[in-house]
């Protein structure tokens, strides 16, 4: 059986199957429910793009596929994840944040790794540079789990997570991993770039909800309140939508590039 056969037979069924039940019942979702229309729009977003980037798979050099494959997993583990968030979201009007850093303690590593395997896949990479941006993943999501789900200080939890962001920052542009870049093919170099980009000012709209959400749009007694919750929910929606969608698509274009250098003819 061909790759293409394998394709058409799973893609369709292996992934409906695998969401959860409640996403295809009738859900109470009122027209004026922005926020829950964004769970909505995000998660079949994620839904196709992963069916795009496992078709596209067989398109790329051997050395890409495992980074696609990722890059299809980023967002198949974000759809499952949106599915689930919408219906906490319509049913009790409350922010999903346990369901929400399941989803990045998954999919954020998964991406940090996608530096690794695009200079792996070129022979650039090293295995501190995999340690590095997975334990500083690692520590940025954990700290802000904590501060949101109140088992530290939000502004400790804050902090912290700032802090791994930088040093995933540091890794990327001045670290191992950024020096390794300059040394690859203009395809690669122009993705890792962009990818660099997302993850700068992309990932900065994070930190933006969760001021918002847990600082600036809170009550006398410093609770968080409704129009907080629609703010961060909406800004974290916009986030993932950008990040994890945008990422991926330069993972594709650096191999589909990549490819059509190698095969001039095929371009």
């Amino acid at each position: 059986m061909t790759f293409t056969k394998l394709l058409k037979g799973l893609v369709p069924v292996g992934l409906l199957t695998a969401l959860p039940s409640s996403a295809f019942a009738t859900a109470n979702l009122a027209s004026d429910d922005f926020v829950g229309i964004s769970f909505w729009l995000i998660s079949m977003a994620m839904l196709s793009a992963t069916i795009f980037f496992l078709w596209e798979v067989q398109n790329v050099e051997g050395k890409w596929k495992t980074s696609l494959v990722v890059g299809a997993l980023v967002c198949f583990i974000a759809a499952v994840h949106y599915f689930y968030m919408r219906d906490v979201w319509v049913a009790t009007g409350e922010t999903p944040t346990v369901y929400r850093y399941i989803d990045w303690l998954l999919t954020v590593p998964l991406q940090m790794i996608e530096f690794y395997l695009i200079l792996a896949a070129i022979g650039l990479a090293s295995a501190g540079m995999f340690w590095r941006l997975l334990i500083g993943t690692m520590i940025m999501l954990v700290a802000g789990f904590m501060g949101e789900a109140g088992y530290i200080d939000a502004t400790v939890g804050f902090v912290i997570g700032m802090l791994g962001w930088f040093y995933i920052l540091y890794e990327i542009f001045a670290g191992d991993a950024g020096k390794q870049a300059g040394q690859a093919s203009a395809a690669v170099q122009s993705a890792f770039g962009n990818m660099r980009l997302v993850v700068t000012i992309g990932w900065a709209i994070y930190p933006l909800g969760y001021v918002l959400g847990y600082f600036v749009m809170v009550d006398a007694s410093g609770a968080t309140t409704a129009a907080a919750s629609q703010t961060l929910n909406v800004v974290y929606n916009l986030a993932d939508i950008v990040n994890k969608l945008a990422f991926c698509l330069l993972v594709w274009y650096a191999a589909t590039s990549d490819n059509k250098n190698l095969n001039p003819a095929s371009a």
